[in-house]
This record gives C-alpha cells, structure tokens and sequence, in this order.
C-alpha cells in the first residue's frame, strides 16, 4: 500500500474515512465508510440534489443495485446538500425530477469536508465534481474516476471495473486486459507467459 505525504488521494491509499449523516430508507442514519470494511465500495460524487444529469445517474445506480450487492458491493451516494435536502429529494417522484425510493444511501457532505478529502470540490462552485471511488473490502482505493459537471457516468463499466478488481484480488498472478469482461481471458504478468496471451490476439 502506498503512503504519500503531498496530500493527494492516489489510487492504493486508505480512503479517507469519513462520518456523516445519510438517508437510508427515508431516515436518518450516521454513516461510517469504515463501517463497511468486509465488503465492496462503490463511493460516488454528484453536485447537487434538484438539479438535471444527477438524478439520471442515482436512478441508474439504484436501479442496478441488486447487482452490485450480489458482487459484496455497497453503494454511497454522497454531494453537498443537507440530508434534508436528499429526503425531500427521494420523496419527490421520478416524473418530476426526483429520485423516488433508493436502494443506497445518499450522505450528506454539507460541510464539504469528504468532497475536499477525496479532491473532487469544486472551490469555485462550492459542489462536488462527479467522483466515482472504487474501494476494497481492506478500506483501499482501487479505482478513482472523475468527470466535470456536464456530462454522467456508466453503471455497467462501474460494474466491470469492480469485477476485474475483484478477480485480480482473487487470483494475484493475473491481470486483466483492455475491455475484459468476467470470463474474458487474463494475462500472467510475465515476459514469457505473458506471450500465449499475445499469440491470441
């Protein structure tokens, strides 16, 4: 695991543990990351509840949320909003631009420290660029993704990503190639196995 003292989240840190206030099945509940050591993180940034390309994505997630807990994954959707803002947000239906009932938490940030951990505040907006975190079932950031404002993420490359993080995991004397998909074919990371792989492409 690498340490670094410059600030910057990379890709094989902790993540930053945070605890916050999230809704969870139109309650209120206090969240630890840390509390979910054991199983699969997916951790995503978005800028603001109400607003047009976030409710797209949440929707999305939820939607395919089944299948993220059957890889041993849990899903947090966090911005900078209070948790009151995310309840009024969940209890306004779809058609008008709400988010309806989630299958995962929506934590509240409203103090921004957690989009400042995890580098995806936007100082200028005062909101959270659209950050995707992948973490493990150690409390290590596997994968980090982040987008600007305009334009959303992709549920099933999120999946495949935590796929092939989970099979490398697995089975250490593997890496997966470009475009893998579960059952796809691996490659031995070295110079001379590493050869039948290439002799078949």
């Amino acid at each position: 695991m690498t340490e670094t003292n410059d600030g910057c989240l990379r890709v094989g840190q902790m993540a930053p543990d945070f605890n916050a206030t999230a809704v969870v099945d139109q309650t209120f509940k206090s969240v630890k990351l840390s509390d979910y050591r054991g199983q699969y993180v997916v951790l995503f940034f978005y800028p603001l509840d109400f607003t047009f390309v976030c409710p797209t994505e949440i929707a999305a997630f939820s939607d395919r949320h089944a299948e993220f807990k059957a890889l041993n994954a849990e899903i947090l959707g966090i911005s900078v909003d209070s948790e009151f803002a995310h309840l009024a947000w969940i209890q306004t239906e779809r058609k008008l631009g709400g988010v309806g009932d989630l299958s995962y938490p929506l934590v509240s940030d409203i103090k921004r420290d957690i989009s400042a951990a995890y580098n995806v505040l936007d100082t200028e907006s005062g909101v959270a660029l659209r950050g995707l975190f992948i973490i493990d079932r150690d409390g290590v950031l596997q994968h980090a993704t982040i987008n600007n404002l305009a334009f959303g993420r992709k549920v099933d490359e999120t999946l495949r990503v935590l796929q092939a993080i989970q099979h490398v995991q697995d089975n250490p004397n593997e890496v997966c190639p470009v475009d893998w998909q579960p059952g796809g074919k691996t490659m031995t990371p070295d110079p001379i196995k590493a050869r039948e792989f290439f002799a078949g492409v």
